[in-house]
């Protein structure tokens, strides 16, 4: 059983205890370290200090010199398969390869972030909506063309 199944396993077990339900993440795991179910790892200590680390990463934002707000740390998964390494690299030192792949791997986050909305959407309309189904557009060049207009709108103030 994988650590993530081993997870899911106390989220389950949570449930079948009569705890409350819906529940937060939090009070999952505050039951889940009191009856014994979760006890931290080293591995697992590291693996979460890496995670709030690139988290942090993630939110972290310059003002370039067009004055636009940019991410100022950039991830590359660099390798094949299993063996892929996330390095991660500023924006004002990177090189063109880390950012040309750090870029094309963000976009393809957002095609399955696309993919997993379309799917979960057309599965609520066939299985549970019973009014009129729920539309998503996929395409965001109307959405990025207004906002970078109110961008110039408001550094033209």
């Amino acid at each position: 059983m994988t650590y993530r199944e081993q997870l899911q396993k106390i989220v389950a077990e949570y449930r079948a205890n009569g705890q409350p339900w819906p529940a937060t993440s939090h009070e999952m795991a505050v039951w889940a370290m009191e009856t014994g179910r979760w006890q931290p790892q080293r591995s697992a200590m590291i693996r979460r200090c890496a995670e709030e680390l690139s988290d942090a990463m993630r939110e972290e934002y310059i003002t370039d010199l067009q004055g636009r707000r940019v991410r100022s740390k950039h991830v590359a998964r660099i390798g094949e398969g299993s063996a892929q390494i996330p390095l991660w690299a500023d924006i004002r030192t990177a090189s063109r390869d880390h950012m040309e792949i750090a870029f094309q791997q963000r976009r393809q986050q957002i095609l399955g972030d696309c993919r997993q909305l379309k799917n979960d959407v057309d599965s609520y309309n066939d299985n549970h909506n019973d009014g009129v189904a729920i539309q998503m557009v996929f395409d965001f060049t109307d959405d990025l063309a207004e906002e970078e207009l109110v961008r110039m709108a408001m550094t033209a103030d």
